[in-house]
């Protein structure tokens, strides 16, 4: 599949306004995602994004943009990553993430394979890093969980990997969805279901454990959601979001039910841990 590949600079720059533009993006069809320190790149399917008018933006949003679009034919996304140096990454001595194409990579307790595709998930952001920190921490054996916003399933299969009894793994990016299924084939786990959508997909059943690893703004909406699935007792780390947004996060978690444990941050990321009172 063809692509546009949007970059994205926005002023002032700022995690709240970029929720709200890659909000934004999402609900006009843009995909996939990635954030550095300079600008958001945004992808959207070539025959969707003659339709998308990103020059009015502005006249709804409290910011302002600038952007350039560039086209991003169908192409090897294994040679893409190669180009770009992803590496096999190793977190805390006990968990390695690869992908098929590394033959040297250094052994570890867990050794998890991504297939690189327009997920983008490869464990080089901060807050995947402090994710996995908090996973290799939990006594996840014989545990339901359930892990929203799954990327690539990198989370999800670390879990698997760690004996859960059941994941249930659910994203809103096509590409998400369908990479969290190859890749949990790709590292032999049947028991991780992937659901396309979002919190709106859960039903009745309860959980362990749950990760999320999203935006600030999904998480505070969807925060009763979770709570409501969640277990008496149980555990949910979230992140997706910097430091300096950790209050409004914990003020929403609480009147909801979950009282902070603990957190880790890394670069201004932060992974925080809370339980059901």
């Amino acid at each position: 599949m063809t692509y546009q590949k949007a970059t994205l600079v926005i002023s002032p720059d700022n995690q709240e306004n970029r929720d709200i533009l890659i909000a934004l993006l999402s609900e006009k069809g843009f995909e996939s995602f990635v954030e550095t320190e300079e600008n958001i790149e945004a992808y959207i399917p070539e025959d969707l994004h003659l339709s998308v008018k990103i020059d009015q933006f502005e006249m709804i949003l409290p910011f302002k943009i600038t952007f350039e679009m560039e086209l991003i034919p169908d192409q090897n996304w294994n040679e893409v990553w190669e180009k770009n140096y992803f590496k096999p990454l190793l977190f805390a001595d006990q968990c390695v993430i690869r992908a098929p194409f590394h033959t040297d990579f250094p052994k570890a307790k867990y050794e998890i394979i991504i297939e690189p595709n327009m997920a983008f998930g490869t464990g080089n952001h901060e807050t995947t890093a402090l994710m996995i920190e908090h996973i290799l921490e939990l006594n996840v054996p014989d545990k339901k969980i359930l892990d929203m916003g799954c990327g690539t399933g990198i989370l999800s299969i670390l879990a698997s990997k760690r004996h859960a009894k059941s994941i249930l793994s659910i994203d809103i990016d096509t590409w998400s969805y369908e990479g969290t299924r190859e890749n949990a084939a790709l590292n032999n786990c049947s028991n991780i279901e992937v659901l396309h959508g979002d919190a709106s997909l859960l039903g009745k059943q309860s959980f362990d454990y749950i990760f999320a690893n999203i935006h600030k703004n999904v998480l505070i909406d969807d925060m009763s959601n979770y709570a409501t699935v969640l277990k008496s007792n149980g555990t949910i780390l979230l992140s997706g979001f910097y430091e300096n947004d950790l209050q409004d996060i914990v003020d929403v978690a609480l009147h909801n039910g979950l009282n902070l444990i603990s957190y880790k941050s890394k670069n201004k990321w932060v992974a925080a841990k809370f339980q059901k009172n």
